[in-house]
This record gives structure tokens, C-alpha cells and sequence, in this order.
């Protein structure tokens, strides 16, 4: 089946050449400030997504990838004490730390699309994405440490902190509606007391 051009609309030329820079290799660009700033933007795009996700939806019963189960069973077997509620960046960032993550990380390479692509990763689990509270780690450690956390419930009080705030809308909304019924029916009572005089 062919698609309709005329109705596609055309694509920005800037939009194509964004998307081609952004598949050749890292070592092609050195630092180029506007890669830098497309993947950032990438990056933040995917964080915001992902917020949504475990507020809207409770975190135990998420799957993150085809391979959850064998990312956990790895990442425990490798960082089985590894505290993944509040994160020490220590503990992600050290050279010792990174000599450690590598290997399990390469583990990933072919079963995980862009295992290594930048992703960003909430320091402590039950705060938002903030400047102070996120820190910048390949995918796979992103995926090893969200699927602990949704596992191990530490993300479930990011879901339960937007469920009360939704039920306190609600009660609020409701509130409002069940005064205006009260006065509704107040003023009609007042309506049908005068059309009996």
C-alpha cells in the first residue's frame, strides 16, 4: 500500500538531519553542542514518559522490556546489596563502580536496543525529575535499576502520591458539585415556598 504524500504533509528538512545525526557513532561528533542538546532533549522526552508511566499506572505490573525478568536476575546477581530507592551516584560514577557496571552492562549489547544510549535516572526513587535528583547513565543501568525498583515497590510511592492527589480532586470536584446540588435544590425549595403564598 502506497501512502498518500499530498496528505502526509512534508517533513523538516531539519527534523531529518537531526535524526541522521543522531545515528552515527559518538566518536563522529566529539562534542557538538547541538548533538549534545538533541539527545538531552531525547533524554528528557523519555524521562517524562516514564514519570507518567508510574504515576499512572502501578509500577509492580510494569515490564520495561521483553528481557525484565533476565535484566533483574543479572543486576541482582551482580549488585545484589546495591540500594536502588536512594541512589549513591558513587556507586554508578567511580571508576571502581564503572569497572563493576561494564560488564554487566555489555552483557545487554544486542538483546537491548541502544543498551548504551544516555537516559536519565532519578537519584532518590520517590522524588521527581529535578536538576539535583537525576543524573545522566547508559539505558541498561536505567532499566536494571527502574526494574528493581518497580519489583521491590520502591516506585509505588510515586503512584500512590498521585493517586491521593487524583482522589483529592475528586473529592474536591465532588464536593463542589454536591454544594451547587444543595444550593439548587435550596433555591427551588425557596421557589416552590413563595409559589405557595
Amino acid at each position: 500500500m502506497e501512502a498518500d504524500t499530498a496528505s502526509e504533509g512534508p517533513v523538516s528538512g531539519e527534523l531529518v538531519s537531526v535524526a541522521h545525526a543522531l545515528s552515527l557513532p559518538a566518536e563522529h561528533y566529539g562534542n557538538d553542542p547541538d548533538i549534545e542538546m538533541a539527545w538531552a532533549m531525547r533524554a528528557m522526552q523519555h524521562a517524562e514518559v516514564y514519570y507518567k508511566l508510574i504515576s499512572s499506572v502501578d509500577p509492580q505490573f510494569l515490564k520495561l522490556t521483553r528481557v525484565d525478568d533476565q535484566i533483574y536476575s543479572e543486576f541482582r546477581k551482580h549488585f545484589e546489596k546495591l540500594r536502588v530507592d536512594v541512589l549513591d551516584p558513587e556507586e554508578l560514577k567511580s571508576e571502581s563502580a564503572k569497572e563493576k557496571w561494564r560488564p554487566f552492562c555489555l552483557k545487554f549489547d544486542g538483546i537491548i536496543e541502544d543498551f548504551n544510549y544516555g537516559t536519565l535516572l532519578r537519584l532518590d526513587c520517590s522524588q521527581g525529575y529535578t536538576e539535583e535528583n537525576t543524573i545522566f547513565a547508559p539505558r541498561i543501568q536505567f532499566f536494571a535499576i527502574e526494574i528493581a525498583r518497580n519489583r521491590e515497590g520502591h516506585n509505588k510511592a510515586v503512584y500512590s502520591s498521585m493517586q491521593d492527589k487524583e482522589g483529592e480532586k475528586r473529592a474536591d470536584k465532588g464536593g463542589l458539585k454536591e454544594s451547587k446540588t444543595e444550593e439548587s435544590k435550596e433555591g427551588e425549595n425557596g421557589r416552590a415556598d413563595k409559589e405557595k403564598e
